[in-house]
């Protein structure tokens, strides 16, 4: 069991149909040519953001992609790409809402970002014929399980921006993240001050916390199958680390290729550290709170755990976009401290 998300987002292996399907939709949009190019919304794609200097290449494991020219049509499908693009002045006409957040699948710190809702996309099994009826100009699947293929299929429809080197199963922070999709739109020096600007309060909100420095802390999760705990790489312990904390080094030890690690019931003490932080996934957070042996954990016997019981903030310590790591910020911290002594 893989408890840092439901086991739903575990993508499988796209069926060999899909591609043929793809060619299929391809070949006859080609035929009939775009019947929306004068729609606002999908020629504002990337309204906000300059020119940029194109060709613009982007250094991926599938090797170099390159974008000729200013992208007008972007589907982003990745965990949190959505909501980067949107930061970086740009408009998804499709996109994949992993959480999920219903309406247009994305949290409230990007509330009234877009101009027109984009069409939903499927996340671990994206509906290709769908994304390419959008006759999309890029695609970002950039945080991502990296499954090849789903990316062979992706860039059939058109270029692919899928995860780097090392960011297989969706290890890819937020400045990667960002990074990437900033240059594929044209807008490295955009993509640059925000991550500047994120990285700032970072420090700001580590500096007003110095007690927070080398604590230990565990980061994890509790599904409808078990408990588990995240390992470094991952969103979520990048986020504690630039606060300061140390990843709970019993986790670490038993880390793998995956982006978390499961604990049984028997071996619930694992969840032991200086704070313990519990996110419940498609469940009650009372199934953790009230669980007797979860109680019986020495950190928690002590007082020293947040079980997170709002979705938002859950949502937005999950998410790890460039957009969500600030509401995080505000939100985080303070619980943090009301259980880290000083």
């Amino acid at each position: 069991m893989n408890a840092s998300a439901p086991r739903a987002r575990r993508p499988r292996r796209t069926p060999v149909l899909a591609a043929g399907a793809v060619a299929a939709l391809l070949v006859g949009l080609s035929a009939c040519g775009s019947s929306d190019d004068s729609d606002s919304s999908a020629t504002a794609a990337s309204e906000g953001a300059s020119a940029g200097a194109f060709p613009a290449k982007v250094a991926t494991k599938f090797g170099e992609v390159t974008v000729d020219k200013q992208p007008r049509r972007i589907v982003a499908l990745g965990w949190g790409d959505a909501e980067t693009v949107l930061a970086l002045g740009g408009q998804p006409v499709g996109a994949s809402d992993w959480l999920p957040f219903g309406g247009e699948g994305v949290g409230p710190w990007a509330k009234g970002m877009y101009d027109k809702k984009p069409e939903l996309i499927g996340t671990m099994e994206p509906e290709f014929e769908k994304i390419a009826s959008l006759q999309p100009d890029l695609i970002l699947d950039t945080k991502s399980s990296g499954d090849q293929t789903r990316y062979d299929t992706l860039k059939k429809i058109a270029p692919t921006v899928g995860v780097p080197k090392g960011g297989d199963q969706y290890k890819l922070s937020w400045e990667q993240q960002t990074t990437m999709i900033a240059a594929a739109m044209g807008v490295p020096e955009k993509g640059e001050e925000l991550i500047a600007e994120t990285e700032k309060k970072f420090e700001a909100a580590a500096k007003a916390h110095p007690e927070f420095k080398d604590k230990t802390i565990t980061i994890g999760s509790r599904t409808s199958e078990g408990f588990g705990v995240y390992v470094g790489g991952t969103g979520r312990i990048d986020f504690v680390e630039r606060l300061g904390f140390k990843n709970n080094p019993k986790a670490e030890a038993q880390a793998g290729e995956g982006f978390s690690v499961s604990v049984s019931k028997e071996n619930l003490d694992m969840l032991d550290a200086d704070l313990t932080v519990m996110t419940p996934i498609g469940i009650p957070a009372t199934d953790i709170s009230d669980d007797p042996l979860y109680k019986a954990v020495p950190s928690v016997k002590a007082g020293n755990d947040i079980v997170f019981d709002d979705k938002d903030i859950s949502q937005a310590f999950a998410t790890d976009s460039v957009l969500s790591v600030s509401y995080a910020l505000e939100k985080v911290v303070p619980l943090f401290a009301e259980k880290v002594a000083k």
